[in-house]
Order: C-alpha cells, then sequence, then structure tokens
C-alpha cells in the first residue's frame, strides 16, 4: 500500500470520526466564536468613542476659588457631575467606595488653598479611567496657573495617529486578527486530544502492528484539523466585519502562506503534546499552560513593545507571536508576500511545526507503544 493510499484512507477514516463527534463540532468550530465574541465585546466596545468620566464634586466652604474652579470643571465636556452639583465629603466617598462614580474632586476650602484634592478607588487606582482624571485635571490646574498670574499659553499639544496600513485602521481590526489567530492556535493545541484516548485504549498500538505509516497517520490528522481552521478564519472574518465593523485589507497570496504554516504548525504542536501525554487530563493541562502563556504574550491585547523588558525575550520565541504579526502583516497591512519581515516570521512558524512533528512522530514510534503494552 503506497503512501498516498494511506494517507487518503486515514484521512477519510478521520474526516468521518470528526464528523460523528459533537463535542469536536463546539471545540473547534463555536467554542472560538464564543471566545472572539466575548473579548472583542470587551476590548474594543468603547474603542471608538470619546473618553467620559463621572465624579463628585465636594465644595464644602463655597469661596470665590472654589466658585471659579466649580465653574471650569463643570465645562469640560469629558466630566460627568454626579447630582449636576457639589455634594458632602461623605456621600463622596461613599460613592467612590461603592463605584457609583470614577472619582470624587475636592475643591479648595478657602481662598489662599492651593491644591485640589482627587480622591479615587483604591481597587482602581492604576485603571485607565483613573490616569486618565488625573492628567486631566493635572493639565487643568497648569492652565489655572497660569491663568492666576496672568499669563497666555504660548503651546500647545496636538495629536495625530498614522499607521503604515490604511487611515482607517482601529483599533477592532488589530484586535480581530489577534483573535482568529488566538482560535486557530488553540484548535490545534486543543484539537490532538482524542489521540490520546486511541492510545490509551490500545488502538494506537493496533495500528502500529499494521503496515500504516504513523507518519502519515499524524499528518493526515493535521491535515483533517486543517479544515476546521479554513473554517474558523472564515467565520471568525465575517463576524468581525458584519458585527463588529472591522475592516481588513488582505493580500491573498501572503495570507494562505501563513495561515497554512502557522495551522499546521499549531495542529503540530497538539501532535507533539499528545505524543507523551498518558491521559486526558495531562493532555488538557499541559495545552492550557500553552495557551495561557501565548495568549497574554504574544501580543494579541497588549503589543509586546510595551511589556517589561524582561518578559520581551519569552514573547519572542513563542510561536502565536509570529501567527498574529503575519495574520496583521496580510490581513490589516496587506504587506506583500516579498517581505522580508514576513518571512521571517513564516520561518519561526515553520521551524516550530517540523520540530514539534518530528519529535512527536519519533516518541509514537518510540515510547507510545511501549506504554500501552
Amino acid at each position: 500500500m503506497n503512501n498516498i493510499k494511506q494517507f487518503k484512507q486515514m484521512f477519510l477514516a478521520q474526516l468521518k470520526l470528526t464528523f460523528r463527534e459533537k463535542q469536536a463540532w463546539f471545540w473547534g468550530i463555536f467554542f472560538p466564536v464564543i471566545l472572539m465574541v466575548i473579548f472583542m465585546v470587551i476590548f474594543s466596545g468603547g474603542s471608538n468613542d470619546e473618553f467620559s468620566a463621572k465624579v463628585a464634586i465636594v465644595d464644602e466652604n463655597p469661596n470665590p476659588t472654589s466658585e471659579t474652579l466649580l465653574h471650569q470643571i463643570n465645562a469640560l465636556p469629558v466630566l460627568e457631575v454626579e447630582s449636576g452639583g457639589p455634594v458632602s465629603r461623605e456621600k463622596a466617598d461613599e460613592l467612590v467606595k461603592d463605584k457609583d462614580v470614577d472619582a470624587a474632586i475636592i475643591l479648595p476650602e478657602s481662598v489662599d488653598a492651593t491644591s485640589l484634592l482627587l480622591v479615587v478607588n483604591k481597587e482602581n487606582e492604576q485603571g485607565i479611567t483613573a490616569q486618565a482624571l488625573s492628567s486631566i485635571l493635572d493639565k487643568f490646574v497648569q492652565q489655572a496657573n497660569l491663568f492666576a498670574v496672568g499669563a497666555e499659553p504660548i503651546y500647545e499639544l496636538q495629536f495625530e495617529a498614522i499607521s503604515s496600513g490604511s487611515n482607517e485602521l482601529n483599533y477592532t481590526d488589530f484586535l480581530l486578527t489577534g483573535m482568529i489567530a488566538l482560535a486557530i492556535a488553540q484548535g490545534g493545541l486543543f484539537g490532538m486530544v482524542d489521540l490520546v484516548e486511541m492510545r490509551r485504549k490500545g488502538l494506537i498500538k493496533r495500528l502500529r502492528m499494521t503496515p500504516a505509516n504513523m507518519n502519515i497517520f499524524g499528518l493526515s490528522d493535521m491535515i483533517m484539523r486543517l479544515l476546521f481552521s479554513v473554517i474558523q478564519i472564515i467565520l471568525l472574518s465575517l463576524i468581525g466585519v458584519l458585527i463588529f465593523g472591522a475592516k481588513l485589507y488582505i493580500n491573498f497570496p501572503s495570507l494562505l502562506i501563513v495561515f497554512i504554516l502557522g495551522a499546521l504548525s499549531f495542529n503540530a504542536l497538539g501532535y507533539f503534546i499528545s505524543s507523551f501525554s498518558k491521559t486526558t487530563e495531562a493532555y488538557m493541562g499541559v495545552a492550557n499552560i500553552f495557551s495561557f502563556l501565548m495568549m497574554f504574550l504574544s501580543g494579541i491585547f497588549i503589543p509586546v513593545e510595551t511589556m517589561p523588558d524582561w518578559i520581551q525575550p519569552i514573547s519572542n520565541v513563542l510561536p502565536l507571536t509570529y501567527f498574529v504579526e503575519g495574520l496583521r502583516d496580510s490581513m490589516v497591512y496587506s504587506t506583500s508576500i516579498f517581505s522580508g519581515t514576513l518571512w521571517l516570521g513564516i520561518g519561526i512558524l515553520a521551524i516550530w511545526g517540523i520540530l514539534s512533528y518530528l519529535i512527536g512522530s519519533w516518541l509514537y514510534k518510540r515510547k507510545s507503544i511501549v506504554a500501552t503494552r
């Protein structure tokens, strides 16, 4: 029996088994959709909205200074004042503790007082809203100081964002491609768990007693999983574009190469994990560790460049980092297939895939049979 015929028969057999397994459809297709929708809602829901914060104002001893500051604070469009006016300090503290407001602003209690007090909930002290409010009030105080001495501001800061891609790009586009990469990676990592059950039940041992080629057996399973990845990328892209308004600028030759190599590499990684896992629980534990590390260290939500210096070397060796970058290059930036940076990431993905597949095949040949005797 030649290798092509073996591959065809193994592929069709595994495809039939997968179609009969309802859990495979859930974890391979529907779960990634649910996961992407949750993260897209959390991280991109307010990305295009203007910043706003709800604050409580405390002016327990009204005076000309506090009245002037109160009038200027009410004029800030980004601040929504609780109850439409000042409240007591006790009430403001209660609102902050209960998180009914983002912060409380305590106005000066006398004409000679020279400070504003910003009160935030300690749990949200390092949050984006608290930091933004601190920056806004800091600028507000600087302008008030200039006004107090009769000085006119000479310089002003203007802000502009540019991109190496289309000027219409936004955060949703970047997040969508990251979530697609994560879904495909998890599909490969968790998709080979059935091989563990086959070995536990002795099916791998019986298969080895036949003329079947174990390399072809693993390859046929990975190619079958590739079909799931095709469905994933099409389905997730449609959801991102039609529901979340993402815009994609696809270079199809680049996308085809990145997608195929990325999906096969993560399928190979799942194949490798299955080769040394004796139980389903052990397999899921190792796969979850890989998935957890890559989810937060591969630049899906936070750019790798903004991570601490000691973490970046870890990110730079993870395969998902380069799969995310490759999908963004080919789906967002429309990067040409002749780009050197694109091929660098593709090369690292290929190394991960080839090594995982070869080591997994060797372990199946050498160790899995002994473990089932």
